[in-house]
């Protein structure tokens, strides 16, 4: 499954769209206190934020991608905000490396381990890159490519970026690549509104990109098992959440529905999953009264399930609930497709807010 890399948090005070055109202005105000830190553990389109003067710093172990040369004009850096994590969604870190300011028009990031282009939709104009300092591009992933791996995983990431030229008196930053003209074009955005792409007039570049905790080597391993289960079966939490007359448990629903015929499954593997166990979350931790189950087996064209999951909370300190992320994402240890990993299960918004009601209530009695 590759490494377990931090995450990004965002900045005290931005909500869950931040990372929609308007992102700049919420998390330029920030300012320093974005800290790239280490957490646990995708579109959305925007113009990206200021996060100091560095790149991301965490507690993880990086994956031993070099770090591209300084001697660049602009150098990139991939990583992951912690309410994106369920998005697909990844930062990519551009710090402008010149004496002078650069504007970013577009960039896309290319890697072995996806299907096309990571692409940044920019705002009008694109984004300006102060001298010595570092932005976060927001950008939704594309499919993953799960076949035989010919390169090592964490090789071959590049951002290609195009600069708009210098319009202030005197010699601009130093951008090496032809001048080109690309006239505007518009592209689907995630939300299912079309984004239009300023034109590109400009010098063309492609940098490495340093991938130092592995995101994009993990974002595509759970991918390609996610598409390995779902060739077998649908799961999901049912909406309902059942809770006790004290308060103190409740219990989720998850519900298993096999395909009527096998899905394209990885080559040589049956159309069968396994639920191999049930982790708990930072919210939530089995009830012992209602056990999760285990080893559970899934055949495509089989007979649907559901398990009851007893639950109760896992910390009732005051930011359990308002700091919360990933907390209501579900994390299935499985086997399908010839790949073991973690499934996470996300319980949408109507269940979210039952158990976020849940906990409050459960913790506000004990």
């Amino acid at each position: 499954m590759g490494r377990f890399p931090p995450l990004l948090r965002r900045p005290a005070g931005a909500n869950r769209h931040s990372l929609v055109p308007g992102l700049a202005a919420r998390l330029a105000a920030a300012g320093a206190a974005l800290a790239l830190t280490a957490s646990c553990s995708a579109g959305a389109s925007g113009t990206g934020s200021s996060t100091g003067t560095g790149s991301s710093t965490g507690t993880g172990s990086p994956s031993g991608t070099p770090t591209p040369t300084a001697a660049a004009p602009v150098t990139a850096v991939i990583n992951q905000l912690r309410d994106n994590y369920s998005q697909q969604i990844i930062a990519v870190q551009l710090t402008n490396n010149t004496a002078g300011p650069l504007t970013v028009l577009s960039a896309a990031v290319t890697s072995p381990l996806f299907a096309g282009p990571i692409e940044w939709q920019p705002a009008p104009g694109g984004i300006e890159l102060p001298p010595g300092q570092t932005k976060i591009l927001p950008a939704q992933l594309r499919a993953p490519a799960c076949g035989i791996r010919t390169a090592p995983a964490n090789r071959g990431a590049a951002v290609e970026l195009r600069i708009a030229p210098s319009s202030g008196p005197g010699p601009g930053p130093a951008i090496a690549g032809p001048a080109t003209s690309v006239p505007a074009t518009t592209v689907p955005a995630t939300a299912g509104h079309a984004t239009t792409v300023p034109a590109a007039a400009g010098p063309a570049i492609t940098v490495p990109a340093a991938d130092p905790y592995g995101v994009l080597e993990r974002n595509n391993a759970e991918m390609c098992l996610g598409q390995a289960a779902a060739a077998v079966a649908g799961l999901r939490l049912e909406p309902e959440l059942e809770v006790a007359a004290d308060a103190q448990s409740a219990v989720l629903t998850l519900a298993i529905t096999p395909r009527s015929t096998p899905g394209a499954v990885n080559p040589g593997s049956t159309a069968t999953l396994t639920i191999n166990r049930i982790d708990g979350t930072t919210l939530l931790e089995e009830d012992p009264s209602a056990p999760w189950p285990r080893s559970v087996s899934v055949h495509a064209g089989g007979a649907s399930q559901q398990f009851r999951l007893g639950i109760r909370p896992a910390r009732c300190d005051p930011h359990a609930v308002a700091d919360d992320k990933v907390g209501t994402l579900l994390p299935l240890r499985v086997s399908a497709g010839g790949r073991d990993g973690v499934l996470k299960v996300d319980a949408g918004a109507l269940l979210r807010g039952r158990i976020y009601e849940f906990i409050t209530t459960a913790c506000g009695r004990q």
